[in-house]
């Protein structure tokens, strides 16, 4: 079973870590942080989230449903 599924969460977008991070919280499951390697963004590409007023908007009204 995926752990998204196994906690309910429901947000498929922008709001999804935070409601995963609120959920398994109150489930009680213990989080820790691991470095990740990666590969820096690739020319001409943008970020979805800060790349534009409307991502930045979007993800803070996710934020938000998945806060309230």
């Amino acid at each position: 079973m995926r752990t998204e599924l196994a906690v309910g969460v429901e947000d498929r977008r922008f709001g999804y870590p935070v409601e995963l991070l609120q959920k398994v919280t109150v489930a009680g499951w213990r989080v820790s942080e691991r470095d990740v390697g990666y590969h820096p963004r690739a020319a001409g590409t943008r970020s979805k989230v800060s790349g534009s007023v409307k991502g930045t908007v979007r993800t803070a009204r996710d934020f938000w449903k998945a806060l309230a």
